[in-house]
């Protein structure tokens, strides 16, 4: 499902992927403003927030069994848990299967090997991407510190101090998608609110960013799904 925008005035209101609201607003709106926005609205809303629960009442959670589909870096990969005696346990892409050897492979312990596996991935794939986006930008001397956060509702955020905190969920998305909110989260370290201005900084550096932004909010439901 696609992360829907309405723009009432400079009023954005979003409906996430998974039924979530936010309504960014400029700084001097007025409380009344806002209310005003989000009641003219309330029709589009109501319906694109009862359209995202429909959907989410056919995900099931994980169970972390073998033949699951698990993804890394937009590729789907069926998962494959062996049991293995001793303590040593591990994770590895092998021949087109996420394999996970376990001494103890319940839903608890491969998860939590699997998370493990997805944070270390994220951290090395994802400040390489940080490094590659950020020597792209004209007007970035360096590059941005970055924090993996675990978030339920964004893919990524940026600090008031400059920090660029990404979802390591971000990981299981295409490199493509990684970029784009990347780049996204670098456009807040000169506009810290969605303005227009902010608009046409991600417009100069990913003119394309629509339709990248479309295929992750496409996936989102199958990536976060836990």
């Amino acid at each position: 499902m696609f992360h829907l925008t309405e723009k009432q005035g400079k009023i954005s209101i979003h409906v996430h992927p998974n039924g979530s609201i936010q309504v960014d607003a400029p700084a001097d709106a007025q409380d009344s403003e806002i209310k005003e926005a989000v009641l003219k609205r309330a029709r589009w809303i109501v319906g694109h927030v009862e359209d995202a629960n429909s959907r989410l009442k056919h995900i099931l959670p994980r169970e972390y069994v073998s033949g699951e589909s698990h993804y890394y870096l937009g590729r789907r990969y069926l998962l494959k848990v062996l049991p293995v005696s001793g303590n040593k346990q591990s994770v590895k892409l092998l021949r087109g299967k996420l394999q996970v050897e376990s001494h103890s492979p319940n839903t608890g312990n491969v998860r939590s090997l699997l998370d493990g596996w997805y944070r270390s991935r994220a951290l090395d794939v994802l400040c390489s991407r940080l490094e590659a986006v950020s020597e792209a930008v004209p007007w970035l001397n360096d590059t941005p510190s970055m924090k993996l956060l675990a978030m339920k509702k964004q893919w990524g955020s940026c600090s008031a101090t400059g920090k660029i905190i990404l979802n390591p969920s971000l990981v299981k998305a295409p490199r493509e998608c990684i970029d784009y909110v990347v780049t996204h989260e670098i456009c807040h370290l000169r506009e810290h609110n969605h303005s227009q201005r902010f608009y046409r900084e991600l417009d100069q550096l990913l003119p394309n960013w629509r339709s990248i932004k479309g295929r992750l909010d496409g996936m989102a439901e199958a990536i976060l799904v836990r």
